[in-house]
């Protein structure tokens, strides 16, 4: 399945799965509160597929499947049976509507809390925060050193690179100085500060990132495999040997020794190499070859592995894991929270948002990299639909619980006039945020 279509099918399965989960809180709610429900719609538009429920509610899939919805008895839109008025919606006390409103967002909370429990049990394979830092950036000014492994940030402990990655993401946001605790490879820990105020403004999370200049630190220059028959072997390469220097060059890591192999073997493929084999220092000399992996581009090889990255899998126990998940969904909820507030205040650029495609993106990565990251990045979509549902922008259900804690605190309806009036503000907002992510979206892929 090429990368056009892996996209889609886990965007469509993405889709599926969270919306149906919180349409069916509102569902589910709205059955308790004595509310009959019409339609429960998975997507929008015309259907592709439908069926009459026992209870008279028509379950559907319809085409469009970015969102979906639940209909209820409504005396707004339409005359009521007086026989049914009982089931009307607008009938039940505001507290029952404010439950019906707000369980949709509730459940994308519990399903939250549920994915990222999942998660924890199975395991979530990562990569140790051992880091480096580019030359002359922003990282090597405050002292990163190559092999150092991040402890801290700003006082939350850290043991993977994605939860490295994912706090100085968000902290690029208030470019503000970051405090670390890094360790170096004989575990000594040193305090240092990221100079985040020094990033320019207006910028996406992935730009200041580049900027920042921190990435993970390649493995030493140890051939950690060699292929038989390529120049490595016919060279009298061996598993286990350090390279020192290519051609009289010293080598820093297995990173610096291939740019070395790139660079000098173009200009004479016969590579003088220095190597370490236990106490034994050796001169060797390998012939690189020009070869192209997998329809790749041809480049210069001599047919050594490197060192796997040391792994970080955070696993718990089922109980253990509860208190993970719940501390992980509060801990992302503040930083959701945390965004939408820099970016309103302008200190965070909307270049952050991100759409459909991007989101189809990364579901198609994420799935790749097996079920514990999948069931991780639902857990974040899910938070998500969860928080974005709860602003108070008219369309939305933050818009129907401001109209309903009005009512509550005028003691009337929100008349259908300011309503109506706020229904158009409220589609004119989404579409602008929808338009805007989109087109950030579409400027990500021709800037790559």
């Amino acid at each position: 399945m090429n990368a056009f279509f892996g996209s889609v099918f886990w965007l469509l399965v993405t889709l599926g799965v969270l919306v149906t989960f919180h349409e069916f809180g509102h569902y589910w709610v709205a059955r308790r509160c004595g509310v009959k429900v019409l339609r429960f719609s998975v997507g929008f538009g015309r259907a592709l597929w439908s069926r009459k429920g026992r209870d008279g509610c028509e379950y559907q899939i319809a085409a469009i499947p970015l969102g979906g919805y639940v209909k209820m008895l409504d005396a707004r839109e339409g005359e009521v049976d007086p026989a049914l008025r009982g089931q009307e919606f607008t009938a039940k006390p505001v507290w029952q509507r404010i439950a019906i409103v707000a369980a949709g967002p509730a459940f994308n909370l519990l399903f939250t809390v549920v994915a990222l429990w999942l998660m924890f049990m199975l395991g979530k394979p990562d990569i140790a925060p051992i880091v480096t830092a580019a030359p002359h950036s922003l990282a090597a000014e405050a002292g990163i050193q190559a092999g150092d492994r991040i402890q801290r940030i700003d006082g939350d402990a850290v043991s993977t690179w994605s939860d490295a990655l994912d706090a100085i993401a968000n902290a690029t946001l208030g470019r503000q100085p970051l405090p670390m605790v890094v360790t170096d490879p004989h575990g000594t820990p040193r305090s240092l500060s990221l100079p985040l105020q020094k990033l320019p403004a207006g910028q996406d999370v992935g730009r200041y990132l580049d900027t920042l200049g921190l990435r993970l630190a390649s493995p030493p220059a140890i051939a950690a495999t060699v292929v038989p028959g390529q120049p490595a072997a016919a060279g009298g390469l061996r598993v286990g040997d350090l390279i020192r220097q290519v051609n009289g060059q010293p080598v820093a890591d297995f990173e610096d020794f291939r740019s070395q192999v790139t660079r000098q073997a173009a200009i004479q493929p016969t590579l003088k190499l220095q190597i370490q084999r236990g106490d034994q220092q050796l001169d060797l000399s390998v012939t690189a070859r020009k070869e192209a992996l997998q329809g790749g581009v041809a480049r210069w090889l001599i047919g050594i592995g490197s060192q796997p990255p040391v792994m970080a899998t955070l696993r718990y126990g089922p109980l253990k894991a509860v208190g993970a998940a719940l501390t992980a969904t509060w801990h992302n909820t503040r930083q959701s929270f945390n965004l939408i507030g820099k970016m309103l205040s302008g200190q965070a650029s909307p270049r952050n948002l991100s759409g459909v495609i991007g989101i189809a993106q990364v579901a198609n990565s994420s799935a790749h990299m097996g079920l514990a990251w999948f069931l991780n990045f639902l857990a974040m979509v899910s938070l998500s639909l969860a928080v974005i549902n709860l602003l108070p922008i008219p369309v939305l259900d933050g818009g129907h619980l401001l109209y309903y804690l009005i009512e509550l605190v005028k003691g009337s309806p929100v008349s259908e006039r300011v309503m109506l009036a706020g229904q158009y503000v409220g589609l004119m907002l989404l579409f602008t945020l929808m338009g805007l992510a989109f087109y950030n979206d579409i400027h990500r892929i021709l800037s790559s």
